[in-house]
């Protein structure tokens, strides 16, 4: 079998005039005119929001083009040209969608009418909507509250997920796991406990007033390239930004805006100050070393701390007492590098820190997170303009899913106003979590797995396992616009729902519908679609499940879904902070209230008022002598699990995502040479046939991209109290290949 995979010297910026062509190339699959036109409404004020990531669009002055290379891919992939029916899925059996690749199931195009398999069958076939739902119906029937999930995509608009959770409720259950259970529960479960808000401090605003900026754990230039602007803007006028990261990723060293002729023609703007080259699941000690440096030089906010803080003195006194020969083998960074990052933190009077992913998927991720808020608590970067905490959401509405009610163990609160507005008792009892629903499924305890968009599957861990579990569900339903791994693996019956994409035009009983979502930053805009819907048999989300609550429980909520502005109003008499929801939207967004941001620690439990330093113990990941430590990432040409191209620019791979990145010393180590294919071993499973590629990463750590690589991730691993998986921090061996250079099939 022919070898496809190139490798080319990464380049050292992001973004400039290679981003420029590479989004041009993606414009035809919507057409070049219906794509350009597309493309303008793209993050304006009357058009609509980005499907990408959440990071926030200026709320004064909006560029024509407001959007970046990521995002282009992303609106093309919804808006193409190319559409599958019924004739698809008589042509590919399911035996023979599971031989294919994750990105080829999506290349096929959009879905455009539902389909069913029905149990035993080897393919789906077509349905009707209304048969559809009242197949559903009788499943959940059938079944107990307890034996039903439904999940929830961070795509889902606010008023869907309103309504979701509320069907879900008034079924009986609150079994709603959602993407964030994946990926950013450990910044929710670590900020609640230290500030007694779950979410970010900052606004797009304080990046304009920054005297430093700490980008830890994540890669903005292919995870929300548009943060890269903000960064450009800040280190242009003297901001001072340090790196944080296991891998030097181009988009945090140097950005070359691609949408100024200057910054094309030269080198671009240098990004980081300083890059620190933390090991994998270091970030805890680095931080530890920061505030000792911080507490040694007596460089702190005496004033600040005794006013708004608990906990201090415990704190410190374990951060003094922590030896630096602990903290640099854990960080992996010496303590000369560590005391030049300490020194910009205190030369800055207003310091915001980021992080994403690479800091939420470890077992000790809230301590972690907890770490860095104590660090920020130092110097009272918490509460005034240019400071604060940013965790940087991945996908566009998560956040808002939240704010919605999307979570297996919303507070009292909120279900008493949700009960008392709509005259039903919501169920208390804790719902499964993505963890909790995939060990009921595989135990047999679920009927009905019922996905608001995403692909669960390949975004679990575990994989195998995950399809075990999905596999004994008597019905699986996916509600999608693309085809997707999940589609593929089904409980003994399976439906798909295609719905609208946010690029398309909602069409209601009261007129053209706008719907509304959360960016990272606690912002709420409107978004309108505006393209003609891919087919005539697309529902919206609201309206899916205003039909699924007349079939299952006989709710009649067409008054609802014909006007979203009356979801909205429900939403207001529900929800902390909507007041005024629907005249705030439009007349063009509001921030939600972050009590945090206003130096208000009320919603701390146990703090008196106050925010709170927590005492942890340095994270001890021990490996086996022959074992190094794995994170699974992303590459640029994929958003989440979905896969546009096997390349990745930024990491000079061309043909080939099977690959693993391995430090120099550990190829050499293992007797290994570069492009050999190995198969990577964990106490979950294996992969097989990933080229080995050396790459600029802490020894004894290694990287592999996600989907290809969950498999590897173990069920059981997860953050303390978040239960999110440690997708970033799996111990596995690499193995030499006795078989083909190359796996049978390139699942």
């Amino acid at each position: 079998m022919s070898d496809d995979l190139r490798v080319k010297k990464p380049p050292e910026e992001a973004a400039g005039l290679s981003a420029a062509i590479s989004s041009a190339e993606f414009v035809p699959a919507m057409g070049v005119v219906r794509g350009t036109r597309t493309l303008l409404r793209l993050n304006q004020k009357d058009g609509f929001d980005c499907p990408g990531c959440a990071w926030p669009e200026p709320e004064r002055e909006h560029n024509l083009f407001e959007f970046c290379e990521n995002g282009v891919k992303h609106v093309a992939d919804e808006a193409t040209k190319l559409h599958i029916g019924r004739r698809f899925f008589e042509e590919h059996s399911l035996e023979d969608l599971a031989e294919r690749s994750d990105e080829w199931l999506n290349a096929q195009g959009r879905l455009i009418e539902p389909m069913f398999r029905e149990e035993g069958a080897t393919h789906y076939e077509p349905i009707e909507w209304d048969e559809a739902f009242a197949l559903i119906a009788r499943q959940l029937e059938f079944s107990k509250p307890n034996e039903a999930v439904f999940y929830t995509s961070g795509r889902t608009s606010n008023e869907a997920a309103f309504l979701y959770q509320l069907f879900a409720r008034r079924y009986g259950t609150n079994n709603l796991p959602d993407c964030s259970n994946m990926c950013h529960e450990s910044s929710g479960s670590a900020l609640k406990e230290a500030v007694g808000v779950g979410k970010g401090t900052v606004h797009l605003d304080d990046f304009d007033v920054a005297d430093a900026i700490f980008v830890v754990g994540q890669n903005p230039g292919s995870n929300h390239p548009r943060m890269l602007t903000a960064l450009e803007a800040a280190a242009r006028r003297g901001c001072q930004i340090v790196a944080i990261n296991p891998l030097p990723e181009p988009g945090l060293i140097r950005f070359s805006h691609p949408q100024r002729y200057e910054s094309l023609l030269g080198r671009g703007t240098q990004i980081a100050t300083l890059f620190l080259q933390v090991r994998v699941g270091g970030d805890a000690a680095l931080f530890k070393g920061l505030a000792k440096i911080l507490l040694e030089e007596d460089a702190i906010d005496k004033e600040f701390i005794d006013r708004y803080t608990s906990g201090f003195e415990a704190y410190a006194t374990a951060i003094r007492a922590t030896s630096w020969s602990d903290i640099e083998t854990g960080s992996g960074i010496s303590r000369d590098q560590i005391h030049e990052a300490a020194k910009i933190a205190m030369r800055s009077k207003n310091t915001i820190a980021c992080w994403a992913m690479g800091l939420t998927q470890h077992k000790h991720a809230v301590a972690t997170i907890q770490e860095v808020a104590s660090f920020m608590l130092l110097r009272g970067n918490i509460g005034r303009p240019g400071a604060g905490l940013c965790p940087v959401r991945g996908h566009s509405n998560v956040q808002g899913d939240r704010t919605m009610g999307i979570w297996e163990r919303m507070p009292d609160a909120f279900l008493d106003r949700l009960g008392a507005t709509f005259g039903f008792e919501p169920p208390r009892e804790h719902g499964y979590d993505t963890i909790g629903a995939i060990e009921a499924m595989r135990a047999g305890i679920v009927r009905v797995f019922f996905a608001m968009g995403g692909n669960f599957l390949s975004a679990s861990p575990d994989t195998a396992r995950v399809a075990e579990g999905l596999e004994k569900c008597a019905l699986t339903v996916q509600v999608s616009t693309k085809l997707n791994r999940s589609h593929v693996v089904t409980g003994r019956t399976a439906l798909i729902l295609p719905c609208l994409g946010r690029t398309e035009r909602d069409a209601q009983k009261g007129g053209d519908q706008s719907v509304t979502v959360e960016n990272s930053m606690g912002f709420v805009s409107a978004s309108h679609g505006r393209n003609a819907p891919a087919s005539a048999h697309l529902m919206s989300e609201p309206a899916i499940i205003a039909k699924l609550a007349k079939a299952a429980l006989g709710l009649d909520w067409s008054d609802l879904v014909a006007d979203y502005d009356r979801v909205r109003d429900l939403i207001e008499k529900v929800v902390d902070g909507c007041d005024d929801y629907n005249a705030r939207v439009h007349a063009g967004g509001f921030h939600l209230r972050n009590a945090a941001r206003e130096r208000d620690f009320s919603g701390v439990t146990g703090g008196g008022g106050r925010a709170r330093f927590f005492v942890h113990p340095l994270p001890q990941i021990e490996l086996a002598e022959d074992e190094l430590l794995l994170t699974t990432i992303r590459s640029h040409d994929q958003f989440n699990t979905t896969v546009y191209t096997q390349n990745d620019r930024y990491r000079g791979i061309e043909g080939d995502r099977r690959v693993v990145f391995m430090n120099e010393h550990d190829i050499g180590k293992h007797a290994l040479v570069p492009k050999e294919r190995v198969d990577l071993v964990s106490s979950a499973g294996t992969v097989e046939a990933f080229a080995v590629i050396p790459f600029s990463i802490p020894q004894g750590c290694v990287a592999a991209y996600f989907p290809e690589a969950n498999p590897l991730v173990p069920l059981g691993s997860y953050a303390d109290k978040s239960r999110t998986p440690t997708s970033k921090s799996v111990p596995v061996r690499v193995r030499k290949r006795e078989g083909p250079s190359r796996p049978q099939s390139d699942r």
